[in-house]
């Protein structure tokens, strides 16, 4: 993690925990540990991708880290494996939408309804590479052996890129019925504009819990069925129309899941299913905390046309010399010029 390091990120993991746990769970506990510093090494073991003993090591090595966290003595391993077992899934909702909190309200130009995206991904149960199973497979001529893995479902906000809501659970599995349940978590954070999924959530009852009761409009392409089927209603419509321009915005929460993967873990360890849903959980929390604190890394370049900024890609080039370096790579940047249907966009 060259970005952000371990310091800024632990400092606002323990404020963002500090908003939302008390000290102590009760009037009985041994007061040697607070329960923000437990959740705030927690969320540095989902930053860094620690195990449980990593994280012990880690914390007796590194004194500046302990006194950012306030730690007179370096918990044991089964202190926070006690503490990962006892904390709730609310908990960490809160945690969540006490960083959305922050983010929202440190934008300066931020929009009254924002697009928001829904989409799953898979995280491994363990450290073994999908590329070592099928290698073996390979070798070995034998069939894949059939496994479950945990499934991470979200709802991003397309707009600042960071999670709003969240949920997991065993895969594999349709989500289909899961939109209406995140959707609503995402509401309570943020009034939603504009609802793009895939396929997998393509059905006229999410359609219409989300524009009659968010009174947002959703886009999703009509793919479930035969092609010689009659869909009625909304689905109706996406097929006949689809907002292709709207929809294009989609892809932006891959980014988010490449980046999350790339950056934080891939993994939800654990032996337990609770466990790993907890860390998968812990791992969109991480992802906010590491936004909250690097705001700047996520400014977003668009290639519509429709977007050409006043002085055309000069005056871009000027104003953000970097990102139009990153556009124009080894071209000259007077044979950009001269194109006149190559514009772009920078947003902050």
């Amino acid at each position: 993690m060259a970005e952000v390091g371990l310091l800024p990120f632990a400092r606002i993991a323990l404020q963002v925990s500090r908003a939302v746990l008390p000290r102590y769970r009760s009037r009985f506990s041994k007061r040697q540990f607070t329960q923000p510093q437990l959740l705030a090494i927690l969320c540095l073991m989902r930053y860094e991708d620690w195990t449980f003993r990593e994280a012990e090591v880690r914390l007796s090595e590194h004194r500046e880290l302990r006194q950012v966290l306030g730690l007179v003595s370096v918990p044991d391993f089964t202190t926070l494996y006690r503490f990962l077992q006892r904390l709730d899934d609310q908990t960490i909702d809160r945690a969540v939408g006490e960083t959305v909190r922050r983010l929202r309200g440190s934008l300066r130009h931020g929009r009254k309804r924002v697009r928001v995206a829904v989409d799953a991904t898979g995280l491994a149960q363990g450290a073994v590479s999908t590329f070592f199973v099928r290698r073996m497979h390979h070798h070995g001529q034998k069939p894949l052996p059939w496994r479950h893995w945990l499934k991470w479902v979200v709802a991003v906000d397309l707009d600042q890129q960071f999670v709003l809501s969240q949920l997991a659970r065993r895969g594999p599995w349709n989500d289909c019925a899961n939109l209406p349940a995140v959707v609503e978590a995402a509401s309570r954070q943020t009034r939603i504009g504009v609802v793009l999924a895939d396929a997998e959530f393509d059905s006229e009852r999410n359609h219409t819990y989300i524009r009659q009761r968010l009174g947002a409009q959703s886009v999703i392409p009509a793919k479930r069925g035969k092609k010689t089927w009659r869909v009625h209603g909304v689905r109706a419509e996406m097929r006949r129309a689809f907002p292709q321009r709207i929809y294009r915005r989609r892809a932006l929460i891959e980014s988010l899941f490449s980046s999350v993967k790339r950056k934080l873990s891939a993994r939800a360890p654990g032996r337990s299913l609770p466990t790993q849903m907890r860390q998968a959980l812990l791992l969109g929390l991480s992802f906010n905390l590491y936004r909250l604190k690097h705001r700047r890394l996520f400014q977003r370049i668009s290639t519509e046309p429709r977007y050409l900024p006043a002085g055309g890609i000069q005056a871009a080039h000027h104003a953000f010399p970097q990102h139009a370096r990153s556009l124009i790579g080894q071209r000259p940047l007077r044979a950009w010029a001269r194109q006149p249907d190559k514009h772009f966009k920078i947003s902050r």
